[in-house]
């Protein structure tokens, strides 16, 4: 089996009754599956992007953050915020394995194309990313950054791991060979989704990063290690705006896989935003539903998964007619992160 996933994940406390409550088991299927989180519920939907409907539910996981997993298919990882742990999960059985601990509450995590390597953001002060060896499923260093970390992310080409803090309003930049950070670049606002796209040759072209109250976001040029370009999404009249969005104003963020691309959330008006790269320029919006907070989009960067935390549901657009074709209801509560999975035999 070769999966290229981006993934999420399962708690050691339903380690005895972790069930599928459908019988199809992701090693058993192909396609495209949509994994998606509830923040304040205790269970993880799976979605069959062919239908879009909820096929599995893995019960009895609370306060996973962020998950990914190996690239054949065979491990799952989940950042615990319960524990300060990540899980390991084998997706053959779907039961956690192993809790590897943490130096700290964690956040995000996010894993390099070849899978030998796991970061993780620790957000309990003074902040760190801890790294993972996969293969021998054990914490093997924690590198100091510039504050504590909400998000991390692995550039395209794999090079980089890249840390944003909230409250120390930077992106710190490591390079994921030596493991050691080579570069920061500080903002007036804290940190929250990041997007990157990618060059002809395959390295970082830049970085888009959500900033804390702000609606719209900030463009870094990856070469130059500079900002570039701040983008605000248009105005919002006062009547427009949703009440009781929570979370942040611009949250969810994503390119496609051809770098063309820009998806991109505002919760404040609860409305998704499609930009042409790379001139950035706004080539339509869709009203997708109450508080749009994560987006997942499939591998051929036709369609985008986004999590509506107001709503306990998930908007699906066609990002070519910047239309949303389904809303799918997962029975969760407050759906959050989201990710995508490819599964082959």
């Amino acid at each position: 089996m070769t999966t290229f996933i981006k993934s999420l994940g399962v708690s050691l406390a339903a380690l005895a009754t972790l069930v599928l409550t459908l019988p199809l088991t992701m090693s058993a299927a192909s396609g495209v599956r949509i994994i998606q989180t509830n923040s304040a519920g205790d269970s993880v939907h799976i979605i069959d992007a062919a239908t879009n409907k909820v096929v599995a539910e893995i019960p009895g996981i609370e306060r996973a953050h962020g998950a990914q997993a190996s690239p054949d298919g065979n491990w799952m990882w989940i950042s615990n915020e319960a524990d300060n742990t990540v899980d390991v999960i084998s997706t053959k059985t779907m039961t956690v394995t192993k809790k590897i601990p943490l130096s700290g509450h964690p956040n995000n995590l996010a894993i390099t194309p070849d899978g030998r390597k796991l970061y993780v953001a620790i957000a309990q002060a003074p902040g760190a990313l801890d790294v993972i060896d996969t293969a021998k499923q054990t914490k093997v260093r924690t590198i100091s950054v510039h504050g504590g970390v909400h998000n991390t992310y692995v550039t395209p080409d794999g090079k980089y791991a890249v840390a944003g803090m909230v409250g120390a309003r930077n992106i710190t930049v490591v390079d994921t060979k030596t493991d050691m950070p080579v570069w920061t670049h500080y903002f007036d606002l804290g940190i929250r989704p990041m997007a990157f796209d990618a060059n002809p040759d395959g390295s970082t072209r830049r970085a888009y990063a959500q900033l804390s109250e702000f609606n719209g976001f900030a463009v870094v040029d990856f070469a130059t290690r500079k900002e570039v370009a701040r983008i605000t999404y248009p105005e919002v009249p006062a009547d427009k705006r949703t009440e009781g969005h929570g979370g942040n104003t611009s949250h969810g963020i994503a390119v496609t896989p051809d770098n063309r691309t820009l998806v991109a959330n505002s919760s404040i008006n609860s409305i998704v935003y499609v930009y042409s790269l790379p001139d950035l320029k706004l080539l339509g919006q869709a009203a997708v539903g109450h508080s749009p907070n994560w987006i997942t989009l499939t591998p051929d960067g036709k369609f985008a998964y986004i999590s509506l935390a107001g709503a306990n549901s998930v908007a699906v657009l066609d990002i070519k007619a910047v239309k949303v074709v389904t809303e799918i209801k997962t029975g969760g509560q407050v759906p959050k992160r989201n990710a995508t999975m490819v599964v082959t035999q």
